[in-house]
């Protein structure tokens, strides 16, 4: 990934929409964006996504986002292939109201490690001498140090993005085939065995600005009358696997022992903390 888009600060307004709607906001969004680069020469204009989210034992910051407490954020490391000299970021989310705020670092794959048991790496593994670089990977250690975080999950989706190419002021991003696995190790494989898709069949639509709210956008909305949906993609992994099985595993590591056993419980409802008529509005809206 050559070129970091990442939007810093912004406004992130989040749906729940059919496929076939989603198919017709692509219509819709292409006559003001441009489809972004690392989507182009795919047939579904996707490309692939992987984060392996981090939490404490307790599960601090799932149950920050779930009680919906102000100034907190998600510890994640986002990779997109298994290759060996690719580059690992490590990513700091926080939320405040809708408001969006980002940090990160990019790093080489052989410095995860280190980094994960709290040592800063030399600043030759950075993937750049920039300073927000070394600045942003500084927090998230003091950030994982201070809740004692570790790995919890895997989570993989195809992107589809729409962006203005001149200054990435706003960004349509659909995320298809959501997928969450319980990982516990500093592993950076795109595989997984049994995991369980919190939001099928839905996409989550997702409208990020980092100024003025667009008139085109609002006409988005009111043309395929959209209705906000909550869908945070590792709390509604964590809800769907279930929150004991994590405490289990957490309780068993801590007797020296390292697995609950083979494989995780059967996962949960699908949806398991969006209420029901909020999922009733959104087929409504389909």
């Amino acid at each position: 990934m050559a070129v970091d888009r990442l939007q810093l600060q912004r406004l992130e307004l989040k749906y729940l929409i059919s496929e076939r709607k989603a198919l017709a906001v692509r219509e819709f969004v292409r006559c003001y964006l441009d489809v972004d680069e690392y989507g182009a020469n795919s047939e579904d204009f996707s490309y692939d996504i992987h984060s392996l989210y981090l939490d404490s034992d307790d599960l601090k910051t799932y149950w920050d986002t779930i009680n919906g407490n102000k100034n907190r954020y998600k510890l994640r490391i986002r990779y997109y292939d298994e290759r060996s000299d690719s580059p690992v970021f490590f990513e700091i989310k926080r939320r405040m109201n809708d408001a969006i705020l980002k940090q990160r670092a990019g790093a080489r794959r052989e410095a995860a490690a280190e980094i994960l048991e709290g040592y800063l790496p030399d600043p030759s593994m950075l993937i750049s001498d920039q300073p927000k670089y070394w600045v942003g990977v500084q927090r998230f250690c003091h950030l994982m140090v201070d809740i004692q975080a570790k790995p919890k999950g895997h989570i993989a989706y195809r992107r589809e993005a729409w962006v203005t190419t001149h200054d990435n002021s706003v960004r349509v991003t659909m995320d298809r085939e959501v997928r969450f696995e319980p990982r516990f190790k500093a592993s950076f494989s795109t595989q997984m065995k049994n995991p369980v898709y919190p939001f099928h069949p839905y996409v989550i639509l997702e409208l990020k600005f980092t100024g003025r709210y667009p008139n085109w956008l609002g006409e988005l909305v009111r043309a395929f009358n959209l209705q906000r949906a909550s869908a945070s993609k590792y709390c509604d992994g964590i809800a769907a696997v279930g929150e004991d099985y994590f405490y289990r595993r957490a309780a068993f590591a801590g007797n020296g022992r390292t697995s609950v056993s083979a494989e995780p419980p059967p996962p949960r409802r699908i949806g398991l903390k969006r209420p029901r008529w909020r999922m009733a509005a959104v087929e409504a809206a389909d």
